[in-house]
């Protein structure tokens, strides 16, 4: 590896940061990343890209009250150029666009400083971004930010995503309309006459993840700023043929992962924007759960999910962009520690696999420079009337252990073929109809099982005349013993919602007004974008005894929401189901923080 010092080359339009491993060319003053020569290869981004589309920063934004995740597309431009550092060991440079009330309705009310830092004796390069919206701009919608490289697609045919998810891939040309077909989304294409012959009939997919309740909106008079990043792109290469095993290039990759992250949060961003470690906190503690229905002693939070995120209600961590959090997973035995949480006020966070509901400790966390703060033992009392009379699945915010189908044979990707992610095959949403064409899923206690009798969706079904319908869903189950002056309780979580509606009735059908019904809900992509989680909603609905009989009972799911262009991606996919008998005695549920009264601050 090279020891050559960093170099700053500055010219008329461009700007150039060498370190003998690389040389990135940026253009000036938009900050635009318009070469990247590494290994000999001239330039690793598009070259028959206009230089602005190789590798840039871009948002999406809308004016406030906007509905939806589209906006205005912007590739976001420097006005000025600056040399923040410029030494032997590093190069640290700024573009910077500023906003002012002329612009507004035509640039998003931002001041946006992109930075790039090169370092010695590095494969790669960094880059991070500062946002800052004052107080008295207009306030507006952000869907979207990325940071995006579009490569030479002559180079770069193989993707790695994971140990289990790496293949060769199609090329950009395959989504031209004579080598492909759209299918019920524009961003999906079957290939039907593909550069390589044996990607054909295949899939080629570009898409966005979360919906609407994850879209940053900035209230009038609201200020606020945060920084994205840094990231780091890093180059490797083989010295040897081409063709062989690629698997070497993934394992250096992932080392250099694992260099990254223990060396984060990094010291050398030269912006004050960005905190080193020693002007951060510590934060730890241990949590357990108290379940008197499943162990008279408290039982650790065996791989809880411990975070810091801004104020909220429980759960409100979920659908949270604007702020910072702080994430870990507790140990076997329910100990944490979260490390390095920049300076504010927080609210601490969790949940716990195995169990349903959210965990928010009441005291409000400040954190400051240096802090090292032990929480103690918190003890999370989980949504719990009455003893389980029987359930279905598991209570870890996933749909994973229900019923996936085999794709349609016309979509199969080869990929996921006998491939732990098998939901990620294209098109299941439409197996419904095929598995269930004249009637809806029927699910009996004792005897159906989850992992094979639970489709792991609840979607519209499609008719023959290509429209849709809403689906009902039964529980048959059995009851011994109705005490006819109790309350039993249904505790439904789902793992995603998407404009779907869900109908609960007891033992009739046609029941109006249904039990209970959530009203429209969700605006997750989890159905359409081959996921098998979104956001999480749980659900304790009380059950009068007078509603239910000695023997033979029937629970109905409906979700009836089936009549929009989108419809077959209306839907909801559960998480865990339970019925809980009336309490035998009096019980309390929610959150109680140990050793300590509630709504104390920390700091």
């Amino acid at each position: 590896m090279s020891s050559q010092r960093v170099q700053l080359d500055i010219q008329d339009h461009h700007v150039v940061m060498d370190n003998g491993i690389l040389q990135v060319t940026l253009s000036k003053p938009d900050g635009i990343v318009t070469r990247i020569q590494y290994n000999g290869i001239d330039n690793l981004l598009e070259v028959l890209s206009e230089e602005v589309e190789r590798g840039y920063w871009d948002l999406v934004w809308s004016e406030a009250g906007s509905v939806g995740t589209t906006g205005t597309f912007d590739v976001i431009k420097g006005t000025k150029f600056e040399v923040i550092v410029e030494s032997d060991e590093q190069v640290e440079v700024s573009f910077t666009r500023k906003w002012n009330p002329s612009q507004k309705g035509k640039l998003v009310p931002l001041n946006i400083d992109k930075r790039f830092i090169m370092l010695r004796n590095s494969s790669g390069f960094y880059s991070y971004a500062i946002y800052d919206h004052l107080k008295e701009w207009p306030p507006f919608n952000l869907p979207q930010t990325r940071i995006v490289f579009k490569l030479r697609k002559e180079k770069f045919q193989y993707m790695a995503i994971a140990d289990n998810r790496q293949r060769y891939m199609p090329l950009p040309d395959d989504r031209l309309q004579e080598r492909s077909k759209v299918l019920d989304v524009p961003e999906a294409v079957l290939l039907v006459n593909p550069i390589e012959p044996e990607f054909k009939g295949e899939m080629f997919l570009s898409a966005h993840y979360s919906g609407e309740d994850l879209v940053l909106k900035l209230k009038p008079d609201e200020p606020w700023k945060k920084v994205f990043g840094p990231v780091f792109i890093y180059l490797n290469s083989l010295t040897s043929n081409a063709n062989e095993d690629p698997s070497p290039l993934w394992e250096d990759a992932k080392h250099q992962m694992m260099t990254e992250v223990q060396k984060w949060p990094y010291d050398f961003p030269a912006s004050s924007e960005f905190p080193p470690s020693d002007q951060r906190g510590n934060v730890s503690g241990r949590i357990q759960v108290r379940d008197r229905y499943v162990s008279e002693d408290c039982i650790p939070g065996k791989g809880a999910y411990v975070g810091l995120a801004p104020p909220g209600d429980a759960g409100s961590f979920q659908r949270d962009c604007k702020g910072y959090q702080f994430w870990t997973r507790a140990d076997e035995h329910g100990y944490y520690s979260i490390k390095n949480i920049r300076e504010g006020q927080y609210n601490l966070y969790a949940w716990v696999p195995g169990f349903i509901g959210d965990y928010r400790y009441d005291a409000a966390i400040n954190i400051t420079a240096g802090c090292v703060i032990d929480v103690g033992e918190l003890v999370y009392e989980p949504p719990r009337d009455g003893p389980t009379l029987w359930e279905i699945g598991i209570p870890d915010r996933s749909a994973a252990e229900f019923y996936v189908p085999d794709p349609n044979p016309n979509y199969i990707n080869k990929l996921y073929v006998n491939h732990p992610d098998r939901f990620r095959q294209y098109g299941l949403w439409e197996r419904y109809a095929d598995l269930y064409p004249d009637q809806d899923l029927i699910y009996t206690i004792g005897t159906s099982d989850y992992a094979k009798d639970w489709f792991f969706a609840q979607v519209t079904r499609k008719k023959d005349d290509d429209t849709y319908e809403g689906t009902t869903w039964q529980i048959k189950f059995q009851l011994d013993n109705v005490n006819q002056s109790g309350t039993f309780k249904l505790q439904i979580s789902l793992a995603t919602a998407n404009i779907a509606e869900l109908q609960i009735r007891i033992n009739d059908p046609k029941a109006d007004p249904p039990l209970f019904t959530t009203g429209v809900i969700g605006k997750d992509n989890t159905i359409l974008r081959h996921g098998i989680h979104g956001l999480y909603w749980l659900y304790s609905i009380d059950i009068p005894a007078t509603l239910l009989v000695e023997g033979n009972n029937t629970l109905f799911l409906t979700q009836p929401i089936s009549n929009s262009p989108l419809a077959a991606f209306h839907g909801l996919m559960y998480d865990y189901i339970r019925l809980e008998g009336p309490p035998s005695s009096t019980s309390t549920r929610g959150v109680k923080p140990a050793n300590m009264a509630p709504n104390t601050p920390l700091d």
